[in-house]
């Protein structure tokens, strides 16, 4: 039996019913064999970054206990957002699920394929406020500050709580 290891995920949505899909995308996660656990963040609205000529996201983070190898994880977060009808037409592009692996066991990682941690996570609000909540003190491989010191330091601009509303 492989041990498990902790990863961190988030979630976004800006197209269709977002919170629905959010939250059965964690459910569908949750209940995979490879995924021990799984703890899903409070949901937020947040502006998009990059291309802004699109309605707002709903976003969130999980922090799970996974068996899976990264690659394993990372296909099954794509079959997951394939499923809930993901297309990739450009860079930033709206979307009805994107599932992001911003970190694995820790581990640091370069291939065409992957990058850990992710590389602009620790930037980004709509990830690490989400991610402050359920682990304020998870340190992203490469950074010295907390999730919940990255949260701080980059503000709540653009990221509101939905406190339970549907998008």
């Amino acid at each position: 039996m492989t041990t498990p290891v902790t990863a961190v995920i988030a979630f976004g949505s800006n197209l269709g019913e977002s919170t629905g899909t959010i939250r059965l995308a964690a459910e569908r996660l949750s209940r995979h064999p490879g995924i021990a656990s799984l703890r899903l963040s409070p949901l937020y609205r947040t502006a998009p970054v990059g291309y802004t000529d699109q309605p707002d996201f709903v976003n969130a983070a999980a922090l799970i206990e996974t068996t899976l190898d990264a690659y394993a994880l990372l296909s099954l977060l794509h079959t997951v957002e394939q499923d809930a009808g993901r297309e990739r037409s450009f860079r930033n592009a709206p979307r009805t699920l994107d599932l992001d692996l911003i970190d694995y066991a820790g581990q640091t990682l370069d291939s065409p394929a992957l990058q850990l941690p992710h590389p602009r996570a620790h930037q980004r609000g709509f990830v690490m406020i989400p991610l402050a909540e359920i682990a304020p003190r998870h340190i992203l491989p490469g950074q010295t500050a907390t999730a919940a010191e990255l949260a701080a330091a980059l503000g709540n601009e653009g990221v509101q709580r939905l406190d339970g509303t549907d998008s």
